[in-house]
């Protein structure tokens, strides 16, 4: 893909981040649930690249923030910048660090990105939290990064491999 056709999609992926949430707005556990900034922030990465993936997932969740008050900014939006940071950047390492591209890359690159994305969250809430003396114990950790995060997981695990695959056969972005 080259430089231009990169940043116009690591754009459209911003644009695209700023208006899912509107889809659960007014159901904020839903939002909650479906985690929907998550899913443009990883395609970055596995379209763009790393470096593109860390930026985009850096500045959604802070322009969102400013722009439309959700999520709040400290320590939520702060704490998102640095976990969709990371999907963006580990995806986009990790997918194009393979010689060879596949459905099945994509699900263990895919894998091993939520998981060091919601480890990241974690560490980051930890000092956001313990800077305002507020408590984040491995029980909250668990619960929030994980158990109520199982229908957005199970999501992203269902629509960017579906999107990649779909890109791959349109040759759009085709497999290597």
């Amino acid at each position: 893909m080259t430089k231009t056709k990169r940043l116009v999609t690591g754009a459209l992926m911003l644009a695209l981040g700023m208006v899912l949430p509107f889809v659960t707005m007014h159901i904020p556990f839903l939002g909650v649930m479906l985690s929907p900034m998550h899913i443009p922030s990883l395609l970055t990465g596995f379209l763009c690249g790393p470096a593109l993936g860390l930026l985009i997932g850096f500045i959604m969740p802070l322009l969102r923030s400013v722009l439309f008050g959700m999520p709040a900014f400290y320590p939520n939006a702060m704490s998102m910048a640095f976990e969709l940071a990371t999907y963006g950047f580990v995806s986009g390492f990790i997918y194009h660090r393979w010689k060879t591209q596949n459905l099945k890359k994509v699900y263990l690159t895919l894998l091993v990105s939520m998981l060091l994305g919601r480890i990241i969250w974690g560490i980051t809430r930890v000092v956001m939290l313990g800077m305002m003396k507020t408590p984040f114990s491995w029980q909250i950790f668990i619960a929030d990064g994980f158990i109520r995060a199982i229908p957005a997981i199970i999501l992203q695990l269902i629509l960017i491999p579906f999107i990649l695959d779909r890109l791959n056969q349109a040759r759009i972005l085709p497999y290597k």
